[in-house]
């Protein structure tokens, strides 16, 4: 582990290293709670660090993913795409594990911390709904009691997963406040574990709030670039990919991905949606108990995100994505709400696999970028964070307006 200093250091840290106590990844991060949770950040911090140092912790995580999360998930070549953009295309499959996204493997880690700390009840927030279906398949697996808060919003255009969360045993809390969307979710969700922490755990979906989260969920989802960049090296005779693509809302799967590849010669991208761009049009600021950049007015009012995809209508970015980008070492790009619904297509025809809107981003970009900033040949890696069933009866309504 490499401490990053105290709260007020921005000195430079360990690429996807331990951010220290204060949780800074550079200038960005820390640990921006009311005092009522201060102590609960705390707790959880000195529980995970025991965990993620327990030999035991680990075997029981890597056999549940394996015989039960579906692990290890396949790198597959798309051949009929690759010749249509001229570039070499792989996909990371976390649709193909269970739940149908890469949420899982974040999830069943902080619930088996959950269960160590003898927290009874799991919380959680929503936006396309990827996350609380994998909380409730949890505490459906463990015997815990699940309550997920999602925008008002958000339960309408994802009406099939709020249904398999509640056949999972999941209580489903409409958020009718502000955007009700995700950022409105993730407040309600903290106001209920500042007023039950002692028994419930706030099982936080992405790589953002305060430290101990941005770290936490990093180190259990890296699973997912660990895999894919021993994968890669043995489909591509040892080399890596020359770049290594994922959506950004918060930044979960990317910052998994990142993980894997950080240290290599890959260039990383993450593709945030136009109407969120956090890196792109935010400033840095705090939200949500953390310090990143942030989508505000000259005032600091929040802005609020505009996204086809519920995943990534959110208006800020996880800390270390915020760090990735201030020292260069990964770059964020856009696409819009158009060039995904026709990359949902493209994907769709070209090779039988049907995305959900948040990684159709990521092959949105690649489909506009190949052949100009990715030279042509390139090898390219996509994560498929997800699968587009949950997305399938809004898409056919977007394409019958248009």
């Amino acid at each position: 582990m490499s401490p990053a200093g105290s709260e007020g250091n921005a000195a430079p840290m360990a690429m996807t290293g331990y951010p220290g106590p204060a949780g800074r990844f550079g200038e960005f991060g820390g640990r921006f709670a009311p005092e009522s949770l201060v102590a609960a950040c705390v707790e959880l911090e000195h529980a995970f660090a025991e965990a993620w140092a327990d030999e035991g912790f680990h075997a029981e995580l890597s056999s549940i993913l394996r015989t039960y999360g579906g692990r290890p998930t396949p790198v597959t070549e798309c051949a009929r795409l690759s010749r249509q953009l001229g570039v070499r295309i792989l996909l990371k499959r976390e649709d193909l594990a269970h739940t149908g996204s890469h949420k899982l493997n974040n999830v069943i880690g902080q619930a088996l911390l959950a269960r160590r700390m003898g927290k009874t009840r799991l919380i959680a927030e929503t936006g396309a709904g990827q996350h609380g279906v994998a909380t409730a398949t949890a505490a459906a697996l463990f015997g815990q009691d699940c309550q997920v808060y999602m925008g008002e919003i958000d339960i309408h255009r994802q009406e099939l997963n709020v249904f398999r969360m509640q056949l999972l045993g999941a209580e489903v809390t409409a958020v009718k406040s502000g955007s009700r969307t995700l950022k409105d979710a993730v407040n309600d969700a903290l106001r209920d574990w500042v007023a039950t922490c002692d028994t419930t755990y706030y099982c936080l979906g992405s790589v953002m709030g305060p430290h101990p989260y941005p770290w936490m969920v990093r180190e259990l989802q890296s699973v997912i670039g660990n895999e894919a960049r021993e994968q890669c090296r043995e489909l591509l005779g040892g080399t890596d990919p020359d770049f290594v693509v994922a959506c950004v809302g918060g930044g979960s799967n990317s910052a998994g991905t990142f993980a894997g590849f950080v240290s290599t010669g890959a260039k990383l991208v993450g593709v945030e949606a136009a109407g969120g761009a956090a890196i792109t049009r935010g400033i840095p600021g705090v939200l949500h108990g953390m310090k990143s950049y942030i989508l505000q007015d000259d005032d600091g009012q929040i802005l609020e995100a505009e996204s086809i995809s519920a995943g990534l209508d959110y208006p800020g970015i996880g800390p270390e994505h915020s760090y990735l980008a201030s020292i260069g070492r990964a770059v964020y790009e856009t696409a819009g709400d158009e060039d995904v619904l026709e990359a949902f297509k493209l994907l769709s025809r070209t090779e039988g696999i049907i995305p959900a809107l948040e990684p159709a981003h990521a092959v949105a970009w690649v489909a506009r970028e190949a052949g100009r900033s990715i030279p042509e040949g390139a090898t390219v890696l996509i994560t498929m964070s997800g699968r587009g069933d949950k997305d399938v009866a809004q898409v056919q309504e977007l394409l019958r307006g248009q």
